[in-house]
C-alpha cells in the first residue's frame, strides 16, 4: 500500500510541479522581439543622424538587449526629462544609398493590475512620486491642451464625482462611450485631443490624447506610453505598427493603468482595462514633445517608438521598418489562453 501510495505521489508531483509553472506564467509573456529598420535612397555626401527608441526594464518588463548593430556604430543615451534610452548614430558624409539597424530583445513582460472592479488590488502603499514629476504630467502638449473644450468637457463629464478617482472613471468612460476605434480618413494617429474630441474617431494615441486632456484638465496628473502590441492569440507574428496606453495618478495609489482603446476592441474587458495593462505589449518610450539627446535640428517629436532620422539637418521620412515577435519556451502555450 505505501509502495503504490508512494508512485502515485511521484506521478503527481511533476504534474502539480507543471501546473504551478503555468500557474506562475500566467500573469506574464516571454518573447524575442526583433526591431529593425532601412534608411532608403539616401544622397552620398550629406550629414546623416539617427536616434532609435531603445525598450529598457522596468517595474512591468524585463529587458535584454541580445545583440544590436547596423551600418554605423549605436551610442546608447539617456534622455533625462521622461526616462527613455535611446540609441543614437551619425556619419559627417553618408557613403551608402542604403544604410540598415536592427536590435534584438528578449522581453518578459509582466501584468500590471493596480485595481480591481475600480478598488485597489493591493495594500500596499505606493512609492510617491515627485512633485517635480507630476507636476509636469499636469502641463499641456502641443497637441493635448488642458484648457478650453477639454476642460469644459471634463468639468461637465465629473460634476458630481467626489474623488480624484471617481473623476479618472467619469473620464474613462466617456472616452469610451463617445470614441470609435476607426483608422479611416486622415487626421487620425496624432494624438491631437481637439480633433479626436471633434471627429470622435481615431486610433489609441486619440483615445488617450482625449483621456489626458481631461484629466490633466482635473488636476489629474496623466502620462502617454507608447510600444508594440503582441496578439494574444499568435506564438509569432510581424508587427504591423505601434500601440499606446496611458496612466494616471493618485497619492493614496499611485500610477493608476488604462488602455481605453483596448478596451473598446474587447468590450468585455472594459472593466479590466480601467486599473490594469495586460501581458500583450512591449513599452518602448514615454512622453510627448520629445526633445532628444543629443538634440535634434527638428522640432520636438509628438511621440516616439519608430527611428528619427535627419539628413542635411531636416527630418529625413524614407525610412522602411519591419518589427516582429516570437514567444520563448512554455509561455507560447500560454499566449494562446
Amino acid at each position: 500500500m505505501l509502495r503504490r501510495f508512494l508512485l502515485a505521489l511521484l506521478f503527481v508531483l511533476p504534474s502539480l510541479s507543471a501546473l504551478g509553472q503555468l500557474a506562475a506564467t500566467q500573469n506574464e509573456r516571454h518573447f524575442a522581439f526583433h526591431y529593425a529598420f532601412a534608411v532608403k535612397n539616401v544622397s552620398p555626401g550629406e550629414r546623416m543622424r539617427m536616434w532609435i527608441p531603445l525598450a529598457h526594464s522596468d517595474a512591468f518588463q524585463e529587458v535584454k538587449v541580445t545583440s544590436k548593430g547596423g551600418d554605423l556604430p549605436l551610442k546608447q543615451s539617456h534622455q533625462p526629462e521622461y526616462g527613455n534610452e535611446v540609441l543614437y548614430a551619425e556619419t559627417s558624409k553618408a557613403d551608402k544609398t542604403e544604410y540598415k539597424f536592427s536590435v534584438d530583445y528578449d522581453v518578459v513582460r509582466k501584468e500590471h493590475v493596480v485595481l480591481v472592479n475600480g478598488k485597489s488590488a493591493t495594500d500596499a502603499r505606493p512609492t510617491p512620486a515627485s512633485r517635480v514629476e507630476l507636476a509636469r504630467f499636469l502641463e499641456a502638449d502641443r497637441l493635448v491642451p488642458v484648457t478650453g473644450l477639454p476642460a469644459q468637457l471634463a468639468a461637465t463629464e465629473t460634476k458630481g464625482a467626489t474623488t480624484q478617482l471617481e473623476k479618472a472613471k467619469d473620464i474613462y468612460e466617456y472616452v469610451f462611450r463617445t470614441m470609435k476605434y476607426d483608422k479611416t480618413g486622415t487626421g487620425w494617429g496624432h494624438g491631437d485631443t481637439l480633433w479626436a474630441c471633434d471627429s470622435k474617431h481615431g486610433n489609441c494615441t486619440d483615445f488617450h490624447s482625449v483621456f489626458i486632456s481631461m484629466a490633466r484638465a482635473e488636476k489629474i496628473p496623466a502620462r502617454f506610453q507608447i510600444g508594440f502590441p503582441l496578439p494574444a492569440d499568435k506564438h509569432s507574428a510581424e508587427i504591423p505598427g505601434y500601440h499606446c496606453w496611458a496612466e494616471f495618478y493618485l497619492d493614496s495609489t499611485g500610477w493608476v493603468p488604462v488602455d481605453i482603446s483596448e478596451a473598446w476592441k474587447h468590450q468585455e474587458k472594459h472593466d479590466y482595462f480601467f486599473g490594469a495593462h495586460d501581458v500583450n505589449r512591449v513599452q518602448f518610450t514615454q512622453g510627448r514633445d520629445l526633445r532628444l539627446a543629443p538634440p535634434q535640428q527638428g522640432a520636438p517629436l509628438n511621440y516616439f517608438v519608430y527611428p528619427y532620422v535627419e539628413i542635411g539637418g531636416k527630418e529625413y521620412p524614407n525610412v522602411s521598418i519591419a518589427f516582429s515577435f516570437d514567444d520563448v519556451g512554455e509561455n507560447a502555450a500560454v499566449a494562446l489562453r
